[in-house]
């Protein structure tokens, strides 16, 4: 449930959030994303966490990227970290869970509600800092993909639970195959530290 004179704020992992909407066959229109919480509240800000693999001369996500943050959007971003582990297999990593976790926890004095937009367990903990401080907190993920990308410890200590495909009509825009979004260059959203 949502308050329009409530102050807002949005916190939003790209890698876990692409990964939901690519589990459900769609992408996300980030234009629209930013509108409907826009509609559903006053919105402070809107930040957007990403790990960039700085070695490649173009990353497919650089686009949206730089889109983001001509719109409208707090970009945190990062080096990944890339590695070939002990099959041979090249990995990623890039975990932006701190720096969501530590921003989220500045933020809270300013705001009434906080959305997550991710299915990662490893925010419970914070979920419920910010809870501790008066802060509901809602988190924007799935239960329809197999496996479910939320994981269920973090969905049973938010308030709110939003399930990302509910929201497909009104933030989504159908699937492309090329370029990629958020976290391009990373294989497999497995691949990821998390």
């Amino acid at each position: 449930m949502f308050y329009r004179d409530e102050k807002l704020a949005l916190f939003i992992d790209g890698s876990n959030l692409y990964a939901a909407a690519k589990a459900l066959g769609f992408d996300i229109d980030y234009k629209l994303l930013r509108s409907e919480f826009m509609r559903r509240g006053k919105m402070l800000r809107a930040f957007y966490y990403t790990a960039l693999l700085e070695n490649d001369e173009y990353s497919p996500i650089r686009p949206l990227v730089d889109w983001l943050n001509y719109n409208g959007f707090t970009m945190v971003t990062k080096p990944a970290k890339e590695f070939t582990d002990s099959m041979g297999r090249r990995k990623i990593k890039g975990n932006m869970d701190i720096e969501l976790a530590v921003d989220a926890l500045e933020l809270a004095p300013h705001v009434d509600h906080i959305v997550i937009f991710s299915g990662d367990g490893d925010f419970r903990p914070l979920v419920e800092s910010l809870q501790r401080k008066g802060v509901r907190v809602s988190v924007v993920s799935t239960i329809r993909s197999q496996p479910p990308m939320i994981a269920d410890e973090l969905r049973r200590q938010c308030d709110n639970f939003i399930e990302l495909d509910e929201l497909r009509d009104v933030i989504g825009r159908p699937t492309r195959e090329a370029p990629r979004e958020p976290n391009a260059s990373v294989p497999d959203p497995e691949m990821v530290d998390e």
